[in-house]
C-alpha cells in the first residue's frame, strides 16, 4: 500500500464517520435548527465521498445544489414559519418509532448487502472509467435522460409555487367577503342628485 492509497483509506474512514454522525444528529436531535445544520454536514460529506470516487461534477453539484441551496431554503423555511407550539407526545409512539427503526434497519441491510456484493474495482479497459465526467454527464441528460430531467424541472417548479403558496397563506383570509363587503368597499357613497332646472 503506497501513500495515496493510505490517504484515500484515512479519508474514507473520516468522511464516513462524520456522515453517519451528522446524519444520526440530523434524525435524533429534537432541534429542527440543527438538524438542519447537521444535514448540511451530510451533504458535504457525501461530497468528500465523490471525490475520492473521481465524481467531480457530481461532488460540485452537490455542494452547490444541496448544501448551498436546498439545506439554505431548508434554513430559511424553519426560521420563517417560526411555530412556537409545546411538544406534545402522541398516542402509540413506539409503534411507530418501532415501524420506523424496522425500515431503517431493512434499509441498511439492504445496501449493505448491495455494497458486499458489488464489484467495485475497476480495471483501466472498463468502459466504466471515464476522464471528462461532465461532457458524459451532458450528453446522457440531453439524449437518454431528457425525460427524467425535464420532469424533475417540473416537479422542482411545483415545489417552489407549494412553497409561496404556504409562505403568503397568513396572507389569506379566513373568511370570503360577502357581496355587500365587496360592492360599497371600493365605491363611493353615492351624492343626491341635483335637480337642473329647464
Amino acid at each position: 500500500m503506497n501513500l495515496a492509497e493510505s490517504v484515500q483509506i484515512v479519508s474514507f474512514g473520516i468522511l464516513s464517520v462524520m456522515m453517519i454522525a451528522t446524519a444520526l444528529g440530523v434524525v435524533l436531535l429534537s432541534n429542527i435548527v440543527y438538524s438542519a445544520f447537521l444535514l448540511g454536514g451530510v451533504f458535504l460529506s457525501i461530497s468528500g465521498l465523490y471525490i475520492l470516487l473521481n465524481a467531480d461534477f457530481v461532488a460540485a453539484a452537490q455542494i452547490l445544489i444541496y448544501v448551498g441551496a436546498i439545506n439554505v431554503l431548508i434554513l430559511f423555511a424553519i426560521m420563517l414559519v417560526n411555530k412556537k407550539e409545546d411538544f406534545s407526545t402522541l398516542p402509540n409512539r413506539w409503534l411507530r418509532q418501532g415501524s420506523t427503526a424496522v425500515v431503517c434497519i431493512g434499509l441498511f441491510a439492504l445496501l449493505g448487502t448491495m455494497a458486499l456484493i458489488t464489484p467495485w474495482q475497476l480495471s483501466t479497459t472498463s468502459p466504466a472509467v471515464v476522464e471528462n465526467t461532465i461532457v458524459v454527464l451532458g450528453e446522457h441528460f440531453f439524449s437518454d435522460f431528457l425525460l427524467p430531467f425535464e420532469l424533475a424541472s417540473v416537479l422542482l417548479l411545483m415545489a417552489m409555487v407549494g412553497a409561496i403558496v404556504l409562505a403568503r397563506r397568513d396572507f389569506i383570509p379566513d373568511t370570503l367577503p360577502t357581496e355587500e363587503a365587496t360592492s360599497t368597499s371600493l365605491t363611493l357613497p353615492e351624492r343626491p342628485r341635483e335637480l337642473t332646472t329647464k
